[in-house]
């Protein structure tokens, strides 16, 4: 690495690495503010506290790596250039393009660390933060921690499930009823159990204490049988397929928007849409700290006091304008108005489009107005 490439990169650094330490404490300070009452109210152990933490930081992480990321290109950026160390590089026959090379680096590097961290562990924070204080609710009250009145509709298979109760992540469901209709919806068959096990050596159901009633098709009961425990090895439900009718896309890891796609196709594509938008987000999310890096990295190098504040104005409108439409197109493509890719893609297409084009007139020295209302001439 040059020894240019090094210092742009430090001085980078530097306020970057401040800008999330920053976030994070602010974060920090006003979610333990709204919490502390609760944690010494139910007397909560600094453990737990802990593990609770460790388990939203990912989340936060995702949220902050892009702002973090734009706050730091311009502080670096403009102070570089308000002490014409930029026009410095720029008359040594560094072109803007080769001056921005490790800083696109760090942008690809920050992507890749949003990609591992969106892959499961920052949609599984709100579920876990919902968890962890429902568990603390009904421990306090001393009731049994889980969710309880699950309805699932098997539709390829014509079969209804009635859950009294279950926790999350278990393959045990208390009280359980499973409704077997044919191909005119008329119920055959009504397995009632005291509890469903499934077992996924065998992917098999294993149901104790049932009892069974078969129907003709006017509704008549034919035969009714109790049995201690009956081997169920055609249902093809799982307990993930069970919990997944109150799973919101949003709190899903890829892996499980990609199951529930695969596992329910059968649902309508109204109910599917939120789930397959969410699953293309996952992968376009990350991209977005390297639109940024477009984005701010122009629009922070500047070659006169005037128009550094227009240019930071700029910039931060560009971000923000990519949030809106992000969090806009994203609510499209979950009402089934727009293709999942597109709700998901094309803010980053558009603002990576932007940055391109911003690049190009700064490396040129081209006139820049027309996108900067702030300034009269940002690129002089």
């Amino acid at each position: 690495m040059r020894l240019l490439d090094r210092y742009v990169l430090r001085s980078f650094l530097r306020a970057y690495l401040y800008c999330i330490a920053a976030f994070v404490s602010i974060w920090l300070i006003f979610d333990i503010s709204d919490n502390i009452s609760t944690f010494l109210d139910d007397r909560v152990s600094l453990l737990l506290v802990a593990q609770y933490y460790l388990t939203q930081v990912p989340q936060i992480f995702v949220i902050l790596l892009p702002v973090s990321l734009l706050l730091g290109l311009l502080f670096s950026l403009g102070r570089m250039s308000r002490t014409n160390e930029l026009v410095s590089m720029l008359t040594a026959g560094v072109s803007i393009p080769r001056l921005l090379v490790p800083l696109i680096g760090v942008g690809f590097v920050t992507a890749l660390v949003s990609g591992v961290l969106n892959y499961s562990l920052a949609p599984h924070a709100e579920q876990a933060r919902k968890t962890f204080f429902e568990t603390i609710r009904d421990q306090s009250q001393a009731r049994e921690p889980g969710i309880s009145g699950q309805i699932f509709r098997n539709r390829a298979e014509k079969r209804t499930w009635f859950v009294q109760r279950f926790r999350p992540g278990q393959n045990e469901f208390t009280t359980v009823q499973v409704l077997q209709q044919d191909e005119n919806d008329n119920i055959v068959k009504n397995y009632m159990a005291t509890t469903a096990v499934y077992r996924p050596e065998l992917r098999a159901w294993e149901l104790r204490l049932v009892k069974v009633v078969n129907y003709d098709p006017v509704g008549n009961i034919t035969e009714e049988e109790l049995l201690g425990s009956l081997i169920m090895d055609e249902w093809a439900e799982t307990p993930f397929r069970l919990s997944s009718a109150n799973m919101r896309a949003e709190f899903l890891s890829l892996p499980e928007l990609r199951d529930y796609l695969r596992f329910n196709s059968d649902f309508p594509p109204n109910l599917l849409a939120p789930f397959a938008t969410h699953f293309q987000y996952r992968f376009a999310l990350p991209w977005t700290c390297v639109v940024v890096v477009f984005l701010a990295a122009p629009l922070a190098i500047v070659f006169s006091r005037a128009g550094i504040l227009s240019s930071v104005a700029a910039a931060i409108g560009l971000v923000f304008s990519m949030n809106f439409l992000t969090h806009l197109f994203l609510a499209l493509g979950e009402g089934n108005r727009i293709p999942p890719w597109a709700a998901a893609w094309a803010p980053n297409l558009l603002f990576a489009t932007v940055g391109l084009l911003l690049l190009y007139l700064r490396s040129t020295n081209r006139d820049a107005k027309s996108l900067m209302p702030f300034g009269r001439n940002s690129a002089a």
